[in-house]
C-alpha cells in the first residue's frame, strides 16, 4: 500500500475507490433533500436512484428490492427484530446476525459446524424441520465466513428453508467481488451487503429485500426506503457506494489473480512455519481469505508485532477487535485452544500485489519464523 505499510486486513474495510470518492463529490455539492419535488430534490433523488440500480445490478436484484441502510449491522438488526418465532443461525455468524438474534425474544436455535468450517444442514434438517412448524421462522445463513472464507452452502439451505416454511436470510457481506451473488438465483428472502467491504464508504449499506416479502422497518419516522427505512437518506454515501458497485461489477479477473497470490503465501507461510494451521484449507474458500494458527503463539501478540513491523493484518473480526480470548468462531468449529488462541486473519484485495506478499512473508519470518518460536 504505501513504502512503509502493506495493508492485508480487506475483509475488515477496503480502500475507498476513486470512482466512489469522486461521486461522493459530487453528491456533496448537490444542494436538496431527495423527499423534495422541487428541482433540487429531484437532483438529489436522481442520484439516490442511480445508485440503486448500481447495488442491483451487481447483485442480480432488482432497484425496487433495495433498502440503503448505515451498514450491514443494521441490516442485519432489521432481520432479525422482524417478529419471529424462531430463528435458526448457524453457530459461525456474525455477532451483527448473532447478537440481535438473541435479544429479539425468539426461540434461537443454533446449528453446529464442522471441523471445516461448514454448515451440515443434512444434521440439522430436523431442527429446521421444527422451527418451521413452530410458527413464523427464519434461517439465517452467512454466503462466506469473514474470519475463514468459508463459503456455506445457501443454495441447499435456500432448498431447506423453502420445505420446511422458513424465510431465508443471507450475510453477503464477504461475497461481492469474492464470489458470485445473485439475489434473484440464491433463493433468498432477505440479504445484506456493505459499502465499505468493495470499495465504497464506511457507514452505508444495502438490505435487499424480495419483492412480496413483509419485512418491518427498524427505523421508523418516514416514508423513505419504501417505509422500510425511515430518515433522509446518507446520499453521498450512496452514490459512493454505488459508483464502487459499478465499477466492481467490471472486474472479471481480479479475484482469480488475488487468489494466485494466497495461494503463494499460504505455501510459504508452511514453509516458513511448518507448525502453522491453514484454517478451512480444504472448504470451499473465497479466494482472498488466509486464517492462519500457530500453536503456542497468542494472536494478539502476531497481530501487534506483525503491525510493528508495518503490516496490518486482524485477529478476528474488527468489531471485536481489543477483546482478548479465543476466536468464536473457530470455537464454534470444534478446533483446539491452541488454535483458536493462535489465529490471525490475512485478507487481500484489489491492489494487494507481490510486494506486499513479500513484504508479509519478511515480517512473518521475524515474528513467526523458527528462530522467532524458539525465542
Amino acid at each position: 500500500m504505501t513504502a512503509t505499510r502493506t495493508y492485508l486486513d480487506y475483509n475488515a474495510s477496503t480502500p475507498l475507490r476513486a470512482a466512489a470518492r469522486t461521486a461522493m463529490l459530487a453528491a456533496h455539492d448537490t444542494v436538496g433533500n431527495p423527499s423534495s419535488v422541487h428541482a433540487e430534490g429531484r437532483r438529489a433523488r436522481a442520484i439516490v436512484d442511480t445508485a440503486r440500480e448500481q447495488v442491483a445490478s451487481l447483485v442480480g436484484a432488482k432497484p425496487s428490492e433495495i433498502v440503503f441502510t448505515s451498514g450491514a449491522t443494521e441490516a442485519n438488526n432489521t432481520v432479525m427484530g422482524a417478529g419471529w418465532k424462531s430463528i435458526c443461525v448457524a453457530a459461525i455468524e456474525h455477532d451483527s446476525v448473532l447478537a440481535p438474534a438473541r435479544a429479539c425474544g425468539a426461540k434461537v436455535v443454533v446449528l453446529p459446524v464442522g471441523t471445516d468450517g461448514l454448515v451440515d444442514l443434512a444434521s440439522a434438517a430436523d431442527a429446521i424441520a421444527a422451527a418451521g412448524s413452530g410458527g413464523r421462522a427464519l434461517l439465517s445463513l452467512m454466503l462466506a465466513n469473514n474470519e475463514t472464507g468459508v463459503i456455506q452452502p445457501v443454495a441447499e439451505a435456500a432448498e431447506a428453508a423453502r420445505t420446511h416454511g422458513l424465510s431465508l436470510h443471507v450475510d453477503a457481506v464477504q461475497g461481492p467481488g469474492r464470489v458470485p451473488v445473485d439475489f434473484a438465483r440464491l433463493g433468498a428472502d432477505t440479504l445484506v451487503i456493505s459499502g465499505h467491504k468493495l470499495g465504497g464508504p464506511r457507514g452505508v449499506g444495502a438490505l435487499i429485500v424480495r419483492d412480496g416479502v413483509n419485512l418491518p422497518a427498524l427505523i421508523k419516522g418516514g416514508g423513505q426506503e419504501r417505509r422500510r427505512r425511515g430518515g433522509t437518506e446518507n446520499v453521498a454515501g450512496i452514490a459512493g457506494f454505488g459508483a464502487a458497485a459499478a465499477e466492481l461489477a467490471r472486474e472479471a479477473d481480479v479475484a482469480a489473480r488475488i487468489g494466485v497470490l494466497r495461494d503463494k503465501l499460504e505455501s510459504a507461510v508452511t514453509a516458513v512455519t511448518p507448525a502453522a494451521v491453514i484454517v478451512g484449507r480444504d472448504a470451499p474458500r473465497v479466494s482472498n481469505t488466509m486464517c492462519v494458527a500457530v500453536p503456542g503463539k497468542l494472536a494478539e501478540t502476531l497481530v501487534i508485532r506483525m503491525d510493528l513491523e508495518g503490516i496490518a493484518i486482524s485477529a478476528g473480526a474488527a468489531c471485536a477487535s481489543g477483546k482478548v480470548g479465543a476466536n468464536a468462531v473457530l470455537a464454534a468449529m470444534g478446533l483446539p485452544a491452541d488454535i483458536t488462541a493462535g489465529a490471525v486473519r490475512v485478507s487481500l484485495g484489489r491492489e494487494t500485489n507481490e510486494d506486499d506478499i513479500a513484504a508479509f512473508l519478511a515480517a512473518w519470518q521475524k515474528v513467526a519464523g523458527g528462530a522467532a518460536l524458539a525465542a
